[in-house]
């Protein structure tokens, strides 16, 4: 979903000088693509270059997915990567069905799989946070923002979900990530919540169908528990009405901002914030971002006692909540 969210922008601006955009990505990431402007239509194809759990690449699925493209007949391709990922297995497929051209950034070699290449630390700063590196890609490709567009993330217009019909300002809390080293303790969210509620908030906590038990134990008797209640369109909306929300480096994050909900950010270092921190809403990053996890990609943390967030107090969280709510609730993107 962050990945998908990320991209955002850069879909704004293939959209308006294309007739037609069509978004190629995992079952994990459709329901978002589905909420970007721009995208006209959603290919879905898991790539095992890509997935975890990888599907086996076998014959039948590549398949499947030049059926897909079959149906969707593009005439070129820009392939929007992260800084950690090849684009050329997925440029050898495009190839293979006759598309041309193909744009991408690649470190390696990519002999004749792309038509305009960009070379990261030298074309294209790895520095860049991924919103600016898929719009920089796309610029190669001869594709730009129209005019007004401020290159912040959007959703399609959400409306409020039924039955949640808050009473009064309401905080949200999302405790959940699909990596567990991107998470706080569920102890120390707890805490916050009923720190926040003391001080007079209401709070309301989010969370995934699998993550119910983690949503109550959260919510307590203090908070309003919405754990898997919400589908991405009402989580969206839900967002989009709260004051702030607190939320680690995952999908939900990146979606408070395709809103304009500012932002407590509990970000183990595992990625860099420089690239990954939610763009475009006033933020506050908690976590020591120079532990040394920093930049391992660990999806279960090396170190013992995950000390990068474990560290965070529920008494700072409040405090960067409350800062927030100081501030103005758009910053430049």
């Amino acid at each position: 979903m962050g990945d998908v969210l990320l991209a955002g922008p850069a879909v704004r601006a293939v959209a308006a000088s294309a007739s037609h955009v069509s978004f190629l990505c995992g079952p994990k990431g459709s329901a978002a693509a589905r909420m970007l402007p721009g995208v006209d239509a959603v290919i879905e194809w898991d790539a095992p270059w890509i997935a975890d759990p990888a599907p086996a690449m076998t014959r039948s699925h590549t398949d499947r997915l030049m059926e897909l493209l079959d149906q969707e007949q593009p005439d070129q391709a820009v392939i929007l990567t992260s800084f950690h990922q090849s684009p050329l297995p997925l440029a050898l497929l495009l190839r293979v069905h006759g598309i041309s051209p193909i744009t991408a950034a690649s470190v390696d070699y990519p002999g004749s799989l792309l038509d305009v290449r960009l070379r990261p630390g030298e074309g294209l700063s790895e520095d860049l946070p991924e919103p600016l590196r898929a719009l920089a890609i796309v610029e190669a490709a001869g594709f730009r923002l129209p005019p007004g567009d401020d290159g912040r993330l959007a959703v399609r217009t959400v409306a409020p979900p039924q039955p949640f019909r808050p009473a009064r300002p309401y905080i949200v809390i999302h405790p959940g990530a699909d990596a567990p080293a991107r998470t706080w303790p569920a102890t120390a969210h707890q805490e916050a919540v009923d720190l926040l509620a003391r001080h007079g908030h209401a709070v309301v906590v989010t969370g995934a169908a699998g993550e119910v038990r983690l949503t109550s134990t959260v919510a307590g008797s203090t908070g309003l528990d919405l754990g898997g209640l919400l589908d991405l369109p009402a989580l969206a909306a839900v967002l989009a009405g709260a004051e702030a929300v607190v939320v680690g480096n995952t999908g939900p994050a990146h979606l408070a901002a395709a809103v304009g909900t500012p932002i407590v950010s509990l970000f183990s270092p595992v990625v860099p914030a420089s690239k990954w921190a939610p763009h475009g809403v006033p933020l506050e990053l908690l976590g020591n971002q120079h532990a040394s996890c920093r930049n391992s990609r660990a999806r279960v943390c090396p170190v013992p006692g995950h000390p990068c967030l474990s560290n965070v107090t529920p008494q700072q969280v409040f405090e960067a909540v409350e800062r927030l709510l100081e501030r103005p609730r758009k910053v430049a993107p």
